[in-house]
């Protein structure tokens, strides 16, 4: 052979790399813009139909809900594509698909959905997302497999496995997804982060023609690759297969939202906390979904059994001990848990013939599992039980756990696990008889936890053994005393509310999650029961700002005998409902029935049936059941909604205070306890206040400490369009008028919660 066939041969072996480095990196690319697309579009609409609904939970619930239905369906329709159409066709159908998206673009609120229907909220938002977002979200949900498949058909040397895509994907999700709060959020309103996404999504289109023309042009028989890379089966998958797939979807999925659940209910519900799991969650198949996972697989295997069992030994405890052991060892057991799975399902991978039907099923098990932790586990358990159930279930996705275990596997198992389940039994026994102390039993509890999660470790080579001793573990945290279930707990769609007692039986508080919603002393320091009239503890104690307002109110308004009208939103305890007088007219509005329930009921407080027997309280979210009260309705106004870390923003809006204000009498005074752990939401507060016209503002800061939960500090901003009024304001103790803040006022458009974390942390 001559230099010159040698040097044609070498060209034509370079041009053949570089249209290789071509193929992947246009493959690559696409899906990056379309994961980040789809991930962004999520929390900006939500966004945009929080105020429509009041800002309840529950658009966020739904919203998650439907993007997940949404993204089945993306996935269905993706699968049907691939296996009804010819190739070459495949590209053009989308293409049409994402056209017609382009027509209910950019995203926003249908003019025909301006109001919600009363009484069908669940309803109405199902239609407004269908019909706001659920074309473009649809098509684009459909890139990941479809692209995948375009990928195996396209020739390259990597085309018989196209799965490592799946990271390219779950990386622009992930930097969507912590993005959006850091970059985009705080500097856009929505109606330029749709804009952008608009012509985002423009650039995809071009993105997915390009993608498609290149899987169509190179897909012939010479260069199409035969399915046989590595340990990718080729065989058609069977029905066990696709049950197996779906499992291993599910347990991550529901842990995702379980996880979340648990540590922003019963650990700190600071903001944003939810991103971590997310966050970690995605980043599990950048890690694992390639043939060389970046962590090893059998590190994973190894410290599953005892992470799991650590979050069991800490999940009990009560005390800062416990819920720290919790959250360390509780992030790393959901890490290697959701590690382990995702591992197992990328390892049962099909042939690149069947990656879109692979990728259908693992969605339907994402679905099942959000499905699970997000709607069924609330109406199954009073507490989030769902999160150890879950870690168990994450142990029987261990390979081999299916595998016949021998006889004398069987016998020794049998063994090790009736000791174990016996001595479980007896303790539940003797304590039920009054023959063991609850002290006794806590210790008994952490022994058994210690004992089957070291053998679960050492039984390394059995993965149905190592299952069988953590699940021990975890009933025993449902069967002994824990901080699971300590007290009594209730669980609504808002989260878990638990009544308890603490100071040697003096004092009754009622907990949501980590934060106190109210306290009464049931017993004076002698261990004798109080039989006069409840006095308000904690935030509401009649030296504190909401109280001292209220007097304000009243002598601004003339109203100190009769007349006087209160709004207080955020029932609690009811403990504001002591500082009413006879012939004054109180409204609470409340947006959770259980705490209604718990606020009625005498056995646990008794603020409400001593002091408002008759209680006129509303149910519903603030700004809903706000609008339909008439202007000049109170004369003092409470939104005591931010005392929780789980602040609903579009409460704190100028839309909102615009709207309380309205509500108020010429002479009235709105109060907003803004007192929270993690964001300095007196500062937004004050600066959206006083953007308003006419507005007058000042800041209650109360110091009051070394009383326990008789007097807790608390910081109120205090608003007005009187200066009467603020007259009164400025003259009760620790309230100064508020001056510039140097903030940018909070909008129903515009909101910027990373800088009021940051405030705080500093402060």
């Amino acid at each position: 052979m001559n230099a010159t066939a040698l040097g044609a041969k070498a060209a034509r072996r370079l041009m053949v790399a570089r249209d290789a480095t071509t193929v992947l990196a246009a493959f690559t690319v696409t899906l990056f813009v379309s994961a980040v697309l789809l991930f962004s579009v999520q929390p900006m609409f939500a966004k945009m139909v929080l105020p429509q609904l009041g800002g309840s939970p529950s658009v966020w619930a739904v919203s998650m809900c439907f993007f997940q239905a949404a993204l089945l369906a993306g996935y269905c329709y993706a699968h049907a594509l691939n296996r009804l159409l010819p190739a070459r066709l495949v590209p053009l159908v989308h293409l049409c698909v994402m056209g017609a998206a382009v027509v209910s673009l950019p995203i926003g609120l249908p003019t025909a959905w301006s109001e919600p229907m009363a009484g069908d909220a669940y309803l109405w938002l199902m239609g407004l997302l269908v019909a706001g977002v659920g074309l473009p979200f649809f098509a684009i949900s459909a890139n990941a497999p479809l692209l995948q498949a375009w990928f195996a058909r396209s020739g390259h040397p990597h085309a018989a496995d196209p799965y490592f895509l799946y990271g390219a994907s779950n990386l622009g999700s992930l930097i969507a997804l912590l993005a959006y709060p850091v970059l985009l959020e705080p500097f856009a309103g929505l109606k330029t982060q749709a804009g952008m996404w608009t012509a985002g999504f423009i650039v995809l289109g071009l993105m997915i023609a390009t993608c498609g023309a290149l899987s169509v042009g190179r897909a012939s028989s010479e260069t199409a690759v035969a399915p046989t890379a590595g340990d990718v089966a080729t065989d058609r998958p069977t029905w066990a297969r696709r049950a197996g797939w779906v499992c291993l979807a599910f347990v991550p999925s529901g842990l995702l939202v379980a996880f979340t659940s648990y540590v922003t209910t019963d650990i700190a519900a600071a903001p944003f906390l939810w991103v971590v799991p997310l966050a970690m969650f995605l980043g599990t198949f950048i890690l694992v979904f390639r043939d060389s996972p970046l962590v090893p697989h059998r590190v994973m295997l190894l410290l599953q059994p005892l992470v799991t069992a650590i979050v069991l030994f800490g999940i009990a405890m009560t005390g800062s001990h416990g819920w720290m052991m919790t959250a360390a060892g509780g992030t790393l057991a959901f890490f290697v848990t959701t590690m382990v799975c995702h591992k197992e399902l990328y390892d049962q991978r099909p042939s690149s013939g069947h990656v879109t039907e692979f990728y259908l099923w693992m969605s339907f098990g994402g679905v099942l599992g959000g499905t699970f932790s997000a709607l069924a586990a609330p109406q199954l358990f009073n507490s989030i039980w769902e999160f150890p159930l879950l870690l168990v279930l994450g142990m029987a996705m261990r390979p081999g756990f299916l595998k016949r275990p021998g006889k004398q596997d069987l016998r020794e198992l049998a063994v090790m696990g009736g000791a174990a389940a016996l001595v479980l039994v007896l303790m539940t026994a003797a304590l039920s008889a009054g023959m063991m102390t609850v002290a006794q039993a806590e210790l008994g509890r952490m022994a058994i936890i210690v004992t089957v999660g070291a053998l679960a470790v050492v039984n390394s080579t059995s993965a149905l053994r190592q299952t069988t001793f953590i699940a021990l573990g975890a009933l025993a945290v449902v069967l002994l005393p824990s901080a699971m279930n300590r007290g009594d707990a209730e669980r609504s769609f808002f989260g878990v509310h638990r009544v308890t007692t603490i100071a040697n039986g003096q004092v009754r508080t009622l907990l949501h999650g980590t934060t106190i919603h109210g306290a009464q002393r049931i017993k004076d320091e002698d261990g004798q029961p109080i039989d006069h009239a409840p006095v308000p503890m904690v935030y509401y104690h009649p030296g504190g700002p909401a109280a001292r307002a209220v007097t304000a109110a009243r002598r601004a308004t003339g109203k100190s005998s009769a007349g006087f009208r209160a709004g207080v939103v955020g029932l609690g305890t009811g403990a504001m409902a002591c500082h009413a007088r006879a012939d004054e007219r109180w409204r609470f509005f409340e947006i959770d029935p259980v705490v209604l329930k718990i606020a009625g009921d005498r056995k646990q407080f008794t603020f409400l049936a001593a002091c408002q027997p008759n209680a006129d309280v509303v149910l519903g979210d603030a700004r809903l059941t706000l609008a339909r009260e008439g202007a000049g309705s109170f004369d003092y106004l409470l939104i005591d909604a931010f005392s929780s870390d789980a602040v609903p923003v579009h409460l704190l809006t100028q839309e909102a205070i615009a709207l309380y204000l309205d509500r108020l009498s010429p002479n009235g005074i709105l109060a907003l306890h803004v007192s929270n752990r993690h964001l300095d939401l007196q500062t937004v507060a004050s600066a959206t206040a006083k953007a308003l016209p006419g507005a007058f503002v000042a800041l209650a800061d109360d110091r009051n400490k070394g009383r326990g939960l008789d007097a807790v500090p608390s910081r109120v901003v205090l608003v007005t369009r009187s200066p009467q009024a603020f007259r009164e304001v400025l003259s009760l103790p620790y309230v100064n008028a508020v001056d510039d803040v140097g903030v940018t006022p909070w909008t129903d458009d515009f909101s910027n919660i990373i800088s009021a974390l940051w405030r705080k942390a500093r402060s």
